[in-house]
């Protein structure tokens, strides 16, 4: 008889991993289920081609829970993050420079606008605030608006109360920031361009709009909570590539007893009697669990996963509802030597942090205007880091890997056209073009490119269109409609199975907060007594 566990996780990414470990700390017989050979989901680190090694998918860190970090021991099992020395932004004749030393960044500022240098820091300060006030909603479990249960609220109620001891101008903020564009919401406090441009950057990530978008100031803020030994909007980059902080949950998952298998596809979620009772492998293993976990996102869950009949339409109806729309592409650089860019030359600490392709706010939205209508950015949006400027051991002495975070490029093609082996040879090829009008010269020390498209996202990883969020964080789908409306409390309408990926609350990112609530969700349930007998 297959050995019974008291939870079955599907999927090996960070999240997956995260509740794992957290399910094992408590004393649970835990498996994790990962359909690739490798580890991480989209937090994966892979040696493409031979000496060098890229955080394939996702590529910075900032998000990553403190109390995940302290609860599993993480550096004790490897995890270690090395800080990005600020952001710069190419122009033609010029440049952008913000860097962690405060007092550089406001000189650079006052180079450009003395009024903006000294709104940068009072704009620092609210942010601060902002996400101090916001910072405990990525904690708590969200209610379910159609059962009014005090104790489910309780946490609503909290911060309902905190934002009224506010002063007036913070609450006044945190409307904006619920409501307005990043755009509009920057304007509101600089004049110059470029810096609201490289700004408003934050809006967009893994959504299908533009800086003018409304909403697109709440994940500008969602992005803001990041943080890196308690300092906010704090960037890093994990030792070792993204790869290093799925091992590292990994480690401690094992030293707590959980079991982890890869190359083990799961095919099917067993239901019976309106219970998720184990899983079936796609080689036909059969693996009984008291409760299944899903780290996939909900599409794949609820649709591909489990069989027809076990769902009610109503509920389906508002899964396939659920948007993706996934726009961001990745090209993935080895190189032969270090290039250099045309408005800075030299091989300075410029290029020790993150590099945005961002000059203007209209740059930003003409790009995104072409993806609306189907069509990848002639002239995208790219947010770049050269890793191996921190960590020299992901290439070869002397060589370099550059990664590139390219939106946008839209899952569905306009025309019927499809991302087929010509469409990404051009895409990349796009990207490339418009790095060499800031680098020149860098095609001549390209050794080996990686394209990935929307379309490869969702091939390798799973991930729904490509989407790295796992649907896009746009206001109607956060909080207690994350993934869908009246079940975003982690449960699903099918007993003991739990969902604990990014389609849950607080969202996306390398955060690990989803998996981290849910296994403490299904441990609460268990200190109720739903811990069914062997």
């Amino acid at each position: 008889m297959a050995q019974r566990y008291d939870a079955v996780v599907i999927g090996g990414g960070h999240n997956g991993l995260t509740a794992a470990a957290y399910l094992a700390k408590a004393g649970k017989r835990v498996l994790v289920l990962e359909r690739r050979h490798v580890l991480g989901g989209a937090a994966v680190t892979e040696e493409v081609f031979p000496g060098f090694r890229f955080s394939v998918f996702s590529y910075v860190v900032s998000l990553l829970r403190p109390e995940i970090i302290r609860d599993l021991d993480l550096p004790r099992h490897g995890l270690e993050i090395l800080p990005l020395d600020g952001t710069i932004t190419p122009l033609d004749d010029d440049s952008l420079w913000r860097v962690n030393d405060h007092g550089r960044t406001i000189r650079e500022l006052r180079r450009w606008s003395r009024n903006d240098a000294e709104a940068y820091e009072e704009y620092g300060r609210l942010m601060v605030d902002m996400a101090w006030f916001i910072k405990p909603i990525l904690s708590v479990v969200p209610p379910d608006p159609g059962r009014i249960n005090p104790f489910d609220w309780r946490p609503v109620a909290g911060l309902a109360k905190r934002f009224s001891e506010l002063p007036q101008r913070l609450q006044q903020t945190f409307v904006q920031l619920m409501t307005m564009s990043a755009a509009d919401f920057l304007d509101q406090w600089f004049e110059t361009d470029p810096l609201k441009a490289t700004m408003s950057a934050s809006g967009i990530i893994g959504t299908f709009q533009g800086p003018r978008s409304p909403g697109t100031a709440y994940v500008l803020l969602h992005h803001y909570m990041g943080e890196i030994d308690g300092a906010f909007r704090a960037w890093g980059i994990p030792k070792g590539g993204t790869g290093g902080i799925s091992d590292a949950i990994a480690s401690a998952a094992r030293s707590f007893g959980a079991e982890i298998r890869t190359e083990a596809p799961v095919a099917r979620i067993d239901v019976k009697g309106g219970r998720a009772v184990g899983v079936t492998l796609e080689s036909g293993e059969h693996i009984p669990a008291r409760v299944v976990l899903s780290s996939a996102d909900s599409r794949v869950t609820f649709v591909k996963l489990v069989e027809p009949g076990n769902l009610d339409d109503e509920f389906l109806h508002e899964v396939q509802r659920y948007k993706y729309r996934g726009s961001s592409g990745k090209v993935n650089l080895a190189l032969d030597g270090l290039p250099e860019l045309a408005c800075k030359p030299g091989k300075g600490e410029w290029l020790r942090g993150a590099i945005s392709f961002s000059p203007s706010l209209d740059y930003m939205e003409r790009a995104f205007d072409e993806a609306k209508y189907g069509h990848p950015s002639r002239r995208p949006y790219i947010d770049m880091i050269i890793p191996t400027m921190v960590d020299p051991g992901m290439a070869p002495p002397g060589k370099h890997v550059m990664s590139c975070f390219v939106q946008w490029a839209p899952y569905h093609l306009a025309d019927g056209a499809v991302w087929d082996d010509a469409a990404r040879d051009a895409f990349g090829e796009t990207v490339i073009d418009t790095i060499e009008e800031r680098f020149p010269g860098i095609r001549k020390v390209i050794l080996h490119r990686q394209v990935l498209t929307p379309k490869d996202i969702e091939d390798v990883t799973g991930l729904t269109e490509g989407n790295i969020f796992q649907g896009e964080l746009s206001l109607e789908q956060l909080f207690f409609n994350r993934p869908v409306p009246g079940w975003a409390r982690y449960r699903t309408p099918i007993k003991d199975l739990w969902m604990c990926g990014s389609a849950t609350h607080p969202g996306g990112g390398i955060m690990g907060a989803p998996g981290r609530i849910a296994a403490l969700e299904v441990l609460k349930a268990g200190i109720a007594g739903r811990w069914r007998a062997a």
